[in-house]
């Protein structure tokens, strides 16, 4: 669980967390997540044993009710600047997951009372954090980390994540970083109509709470289906997601063509159309590979500039083509010159601009009126999430390792110092490599170029 200022805890999700009551050091009574009490009372024991030093905690659990308070004491007293630093906003503080604590050191019988006490056992503190780990804890506000937790450093706030906590601190993360590692991957999203590809990631990055959020092989408002959302580390892999080849279902109307040679553009040349049309014929003819000229309302870049920006200024250029191959086309079915066909086809292939050749072909006009994406790199629309879904934490991520239909290989000690710094290495493979540490989280990708393998992404 991640709750920060831009992760925002509801209350729901604080009242599934179980709690436990116990006291703090001024013997009021507090409540505090079950594993979370019962491994910091071992961490106690231990540095009483270990130290001679002798710990309690100062606050834990706090409501919504609770934060609004100390914000507003904090504020007055401080004033505003001095509570942003160290008071979240309600909703986005660790103390309502239960699972964070503030600890303080003992002094006589005594615990310090506020901050300024606290930070003048800085250098205890200190030397207390390298056993935090072994108890399931690690430092949530380390100095140095400022910029990514949004917080000052805090070396009396502790917080529970349990064996990851190894993980984290051989590893120098915060829980944010931690946190994007972990949902690194690809997210299978069925697009609705008149939403962008934009729109989606925006959805996504806003749920998560990670900003560093993208999307592989855009689909126009007017498509639906399968968008295949890139998160964290996957953003780095998009172009080994659009390689292979994309499945569409299309539909089409002939006798008319429009500006952007889909239903939603402005109507430019119509025609009747008056005798039948051997359509499987047609879909046989151009089951090839051919240059199919882009359409102008495209982000396809000339000089610099996207084609749909020549449009729109009513600019006339030469459109390029490139080299496409469509592998399969198969009837669904047929009404009223209104056509509607499965698609197989290479990356690159724009359905619009196909169908606007098959207008041509047939001595007519043909715009698309629907299109959605079944399938891209063996991913499968039948596995992906709505929207609404999305937005109500209904979803699974899929690991980069997983994603990736390429060998995996596990290495540790000099060939990861190696790999990690992005050196050349020799090795007896083929093909592409995904190389994953002993936590099976992914290091790089590697690639032969003839004599050595060196970094991919």
């Amino acid at each position: 669980m991640l709750v920060n200022k831009y992760h925002k805890i509801t209350k729901e999700e604080i009242e599934k967390i179980k709690k436990v009551s116990s006291k703090n050091v001024r013997n009021e009574d507090i409540l505090v997540e079950e594993e979370t009490l019962f491994c910091f009372n071992k961490l106690k024991k231990f540095i009483k044993a270990k130290e001679n030093i002798t710990i309690g905690i100062e606050g834990a659990f706090r409501s919504i009710e609770e934060q609004e308070k100390i914000l507003d004491e904090l504020t007055n007293t401080y004033g505003k600047e001095y509570s942003k630093k160290y008071v979240a906003m309600p909703k986005t503080s660790e103390h309502h997951t239960a699972l964070a604590i503030d600890f303080v050191i003992e002094h006589d019988g005594k615990y310090p009372k506020d901050n300024d006490e606290i930070m003048k056992d800085k250098d205890i503190y200190e030397k207390l954090h390298k056993y935090l780990s072994n108890f399931g804890f690690i430092l949530r506000y380390p100095k140095g980390k400022e910029k990514i937790t949004k917080y000052n450093y805090e070396p009396w706030h502790i917080r529970y994540v349990g064996k990851s906590a190894k993980e984290i601190e051989e590893k120098n993360l915060t829980l944010e970083e931690y946190y994007i590692k972990k949902n690194s991957g690809i997210l299978l999203v069925n697009k609705e109509k008149d939403m962008t590809s934009r729109d989606v990631v925006n959805i996504v990055s806003k749920t998560l709470g990670i900003k560093k959020v993208g999307h592989t092989g855009t689909l126009d408002p007017l498509a639906t289906g399968l968008l295949v959302i890139t998160i964290g580390d996957a953003t780095k892999i998009g172009e080994l997601l659009i390689t292979s080849d994309k499945e569409y279902i299309a539909q089409f109307k002939l006798g008319v063509l429009t500006d952007t040679l889909d239903i939603t553009g402005n109507i430019l040349k119509t025609k009747e159309i008056k005798k039948h049309i051997d359509i499987n014929q047609v879909l046989k003819y151009f089951t090839k590979t051919y240059m199919q000229e882009v359409p102008i309302f495209s982000a396809v870049k000339i000089k610099g500039k996207k084609l749909y920006e020549y449009a729109r200024e009513n600019k006339k250029i030469d459109l390029p083509k490139k080299e496409v191959t469509i592998k399969k086309l198969e009837l669904l079915e047929e009404k009223d010159n209104t056509y509607k066909i499965k698609c197989l086809v290479s990356k690159g292939t724009y359905i619009r601009s196909l169908i606007r050749d098959i207008g041509e072909y047939l001595n007519t006009y043909a715009t698309m009126t629907s299109l959605e994406r079944i399938s891209q790199n063996k991913l499968n629309l039948k596995d992906a999430y709505k929207v609404d879904e999305i937005k109500n934490n209904k979803f699974k991520i899929i690991p980069i390792k997983d994603a990736l239909n390429i060998k995996k290989i596990t290495i540790k000690d000099n060939l990861l110092f190696k790999v990690k710094n992005g050196a050349k290495i020799n090795l007896n493979e083929e093909e592409k490599v995904l190389f994953l540490d002993q936590y099976n989280n992914p290091i790089a990708i590697y690639e032969g170029d003839g004599r050595a393998w060196k970094v991919f992404s």
